[in-house]
């Protein structure tokens, strides 16, 4: 750029007065020429830049009448004209130079560049010094001493400056203000105007300088905002507003450009031309604030930002994926993702009736929400998430894979792989954030088992959310992620048919195998559940399944049953479960069913448990393979297995019952009908009542559980599984889902939870009655053989007669000789069974041979306890039962009428199909 010198009139050489004061004028034009050729560098600098100013003032304020060409010449006409209008001033007013004697160090400032940022546009220049460090050889003139006009002139031309961020000569930063702080920067600066202005002019610039902060603190906020740890949405919005400062920079260049050019335009006409771009500059200052106020970044005190180790998920999934604890890393809360959403959703609403506002803000928000359309639109068509940021309102947690879910069989991975981060949600999700969920997670599954070709791009998808088939496409992702899983589930992985091979396994449904393989275990099964040989049991329990001719030999899953042994008795699991901690708790471990089955402390196993048999301790392991273990998880199966061990209770205490039935029918001391007394054919029938009784009591129970609750249950759960197509809507719009298969998974689980309640396995006081009832049966049935053996010698007429002591010897040598642990004999017996000894008399104690009276009395005794004791629980459970089926649970009425015939004396049982009588049959 090249700039013609002054011109200056000439002096007459002969007065040497003329030429002493031409040489003070040639220094003072000098200095000020020096100054202009400054400022007009300047000025053809940044005229430079703005090659994209077009002509015309345009509806948002910008002015026209910017001509590249003339600018240059009239540009210096301007300085031209300040110079000549300020060198027409006093040699008094003009400015002394100082003398050479008293120099300082000369001013060099130095530019350097600033630390990198993971901002990639952000400035690297670092801060130029301010203006009130200046020299005093290079401070302005004071503005007490130049004319209004020449006010409004300096500060207008400082006012262009301090627009872009600059401090002006006049106009300068507040004494408080640091450029190097980044909190003052994001604050805005404040700026203050050097004594001596006019009050009109002055007015006038204060309310111009609104906009400057507004500037200069929107500047930092999107070079603070485009880091890379505030995430894509804070990015998007950082890139919309980086639009609107570059129309903001084009309007500076049209008001310099009319500075320069037109010779009217003045404070005021800047004023007003600035208006509108200053209300949206406002606008867009405000929403910054909001943001980083919720950073956390405009305050001093970050003490609450401890906050952010609350989610332990979070630190240990980082700690997972190789990640470091930065010191400070998580010191501070990030305003991302939906929450930048919100707030703009939020603002948008507060300032709808503001036309101006409402269209910039729907502007940035459209923007802003493109990166989160574009996660959306991948979680609702492929089931993926690509979300760098943490910025989506589904969590993913990538520690919890489907190789974890078949090794250790929990349901984390439905329950906790995919989550909702609450906080997170815009406000546009908010209604439909469940079905977002599940969406993906449906089609999640699917595409894991090959069913998503995840390598096909989404076309005429709506990228924002003000797009009018939003929600239209939530839906119709939703029909068809969950119509692809059901199909399948239902299909492709026969649930219904697995199902059902559950209903035979753990319900004893067509359980004829299952009668087999306990007469099989029998021995096995009676033996402590620490001595039970688990292999020899599954290798029976394998014989029997494959047996021809029983169902289970055509069922195609019998691979997937394995036997194993419980070390908790079952009572005191479900009273831990009902009384501490429920049956859903403590999921969160990666052994859930495992914990169950321990007790609640580790301290030594009780003597309850110490005593559990096999038939006790005997449950069912089902494997389920991947997918269907999201519907057979490892609480439903735990369920499963809770009514298994109940109904083998029962029909274990049946069996013994029956047992009992077949001793009073075949063994001679029951059969036998003493001609000494009437007295002891009365104990007989009242042993032979109590048991008929509590036969009853036990098959009315097991009917109970089985036919009026297992079953009518399991028919409304399968109508479900199968009727999930009927009544589908086939009207115009997008297709509507009558079943989902979350609704199919709550179905199985409610189906579950109905048979533990109406099964009275989760109510504490009704399972402490029924576990003293049966405990009193179990113990009259097993005490059976020994009231045989005490009958002989209580009746007269059979005692040591060649019968009754060839029953004994039999059964004595066999109690003494073959304990129920071990197969070992002390003593040789004969091909009949009976020891080799001569007379079987000679082998017996004198207690079995020899009459006692005594012996009825005791055995009187006994009965009176045992029949007190049926009686006494069995009145409780009765009116228990009345009271619940009143209050809680209906289905417990048909109990109570049904177990009412127990409690009647002569009661009728059911053997093998044919009713007999109670007494003396």
């Amino acid at each position: 750029m090249t700039v013609e010198p002054l011109r200056l009139p000439a002096q007459s050489p002969a007065s040497p007065h003329l030429e002493q004061q031409r040489k003070k004028d040639l220094a003072l034009q000098g200095t000020l020429y020096q100054r202009i050729l400054q400022v007009m560098l300047h000025k053809d600098r940044l005229l430079r830049t703005k090659q994209t100013v077009t002509q015309g003032i345009l509806p948002n304020g910008r002015l026209a009448g910017y001509n590249p060409e003339s600018q240059r010449g009239k540009a210096y006409k301007f300085e031209q004209k300040e110079y000549g209008r300020m060198s027409s001033l006093s040699p008094a007013a003009a400015p002394v130079p100082r003398k050479e004697k008293t120099t300082l160090p000369p001013w060099k400032p130095q530019a350097s560049l600033t630390p990198h940022t993971t901002a990639p546009l952000a400035s690297r220049i670092c801060f130029p010094p301010l203006a009130s460090l200046l020299p005093d050889p290079l401070q302005p003139p004071p503005l007490k001493t130049l004319s209004p006009h020449a006010q409004e002139a300096a500060i207008l031309e400082d006012l262009l400056y301090v627009l872009m961020g600059f401090e002006g000569q006049y106009i300068r930063y507040v004494d408080s203000y640091k450029p190097s702080s980044e909190k003052d920067r994001l604050a805005g600066p404040s700026f203050r105007i050097l004594p001596g202005l006019d009050p009109s002019l002055r007015d006038l610039t204060n309310s111009v300088l609104k906009m400057a902060t507004y500037y200069s603190a929107i500047e930092a906020f999107v070079e603070v905002q485009s880091r890379e740890e505030f995430g894509a949405i804070n990015h998007a919005l950082c890139a919309s507003i980086r639009k609107l400062l570059k129309d903001y920079l084009i309007l500076i260049a049209q008001l310099e450009n009319q500075l320069i050019t037109n010779e009217s335009f003045s404070l005021h006409v800047l004023h007003l031309h600035t208006l509108p771009t200053n209300h949206m500059m406002f606008q867009v200052y405000t929403l910054a604030q909001e943001i980083l106020k919720k950073n956390a970044l405009l305050e001093d005190d970050l003490d609450e930002s401890v906050d952010g180790f609350d989610d332990v998920d979070d630190i240990l999934e980082q700690l997972r994926e190789g990640g470091e604890l930065v010191p400070g890393g998580m010191s501070k809360t990030v305003c991302k993702g939906g929450n930048v959403l919100r707030l703009l959703t939020d603002r948008l609403a507060y300032m709808c009736g503001d036309p101006a506002a409402r269209t910039l803000l729907q502007t940035l928000l459209r923007d802003a929400s493109r990166p989160y359309m574009t996660m959306l639109n991948e979680w609702l068509h492929h089931g993926g998430i690509r979300d760098p940021h943490a910025e989506f309102l589904i969590k993913e947690q990538k520690s919890i894979k489907r190789e974890k879910l078949e090794e250790d069989y929990t349901d984390e991975y439905w329950e906790k792989r995919y989550t909702i981060r609450e906080s997170d949600v815009p406000p546009q999700l908010e209604a439909v954030k469940d079905k977002v969920l599940l969406a993906g997670k449906y089609l999640n599954v699917v595409r894991e088992c090959g069913g998503v070709d995840i390598s096909t791009e989404i076309h005429d998808v709506p990228k924002s959310f003000d797009d009018p088939r939003f929600l239209d496409t939530i839906n119709s992702a939703y029909s068809h992620a969950n119509s692809s899983l059901l199909s399948l589930l239902l299909t492709t992985h026969a649930l219904p048919a697995r199902l059902q091979s559950m209903k035979h396994y753990f319900f004893l449904d067509h359980s004829d195998f299952f009668t087999y393989f306990l007469d099989l275990s029998a021995s096995e099964l009676k033996k402590p559940f620490r001595h039970v040989n688990v292999s020899k049991l599954q290798s029976l329990l394998d014989l029997v399944l494959r047996q021809p001719g029983s169902i289970a030999a055509q069922d195609p899953f019998k691979e997937d049953i394995k036997v194993q042994m419980n070390d908790v008795g079952l009572t005191k699991f479900l009273m831990g479960v009902v009384n501490v901690r429920g049956i859903d708790q403590d999921e969160s471990t990666d052994n859930a069913a495992e914990k169950y089955r321990t007790p609640a402390t580790h301290t030594s196993a009780t003597e309850e448990d110490n005593t559990m048999t096999g038939f006790e301790a005997l449950e069912f392991k089902f494997s389920v393979p991947f997918p269907l273990s999201l519907v057979i998880s490892s609480k439903t199966v735990l369920r499963y297995q809770i009514l298994f061990r109940y109904l083998l209770s029962m029909r274990h205490l049946e069996n013994l019952l029956v047992n009992s039935w077949e001793d009073h029918n075949k063994v001679l001391s029951w059969t036998h009908r003493s001609k000494g007394g009437r007295r002891l054919e009365m104990w007989k029938r009242r042993a032979w009542t109590l048991r008929s009784r509590m036969l009853v009591f036990v098959q009315q129970f097991t009917y109970y559980c089985t036919a009026e609750v297992i079953e009518p249950n399991w028919q409304r759960l399968m109508a479900k599984v199968n009727g999930h197509d009927r009544n589908n809507d086939r009207g115009p719009g997008p297709p509507k889902v009558s079943r989902t298969v979350d609704e199919l998974m709550d179905d199985h689980v409610d189906f579950l939870d109905t048979c533990l309640k109406e099964c009275m396995l989760m109510n504490s006081r009704l399972l402490r009655i029924h576990s003293k009832l049966t405990s009193v049966c179990t113990l009259f049935a097993t005490y059976t053989p020994r009231l045989t053996r005490d009958l002989f010698p209580a009746d007269s007429t059979l005692v040591n007669t060649p019968a009754a002591n060839k029953y004994l010897a039999l059964h004595h040598a066999h109690h003494h000789h073959h304990p129920p642990h071990t197969s070992s004999t002390n003593t040789s017996t004969t091909a009949k069974g009976l020891p080799s000894s001569t007379s079987p008399a000679n082998t017996l104690p004198a207690n079995l041979t020899t009459y006692d009276p005594a012996k009825l009395t005791t055995m009187e005794d006994l009965m009176a306890k045992y029949e007190h004791n049926f009686n006494h629980h069995l009145r409780i459970l009765l009116d228990a039962l009345d009271y619940y089926a009143a209050t809680e649970t209906v289905a417990l009425g048909r109990l109570c009428a049904q177990l009412s015939t127990a409690g009647e004396k002569g009661g009728r049982e059911r053997i093998g199909g044919v009713v007999v009588g109670g007494v003396g049959e």
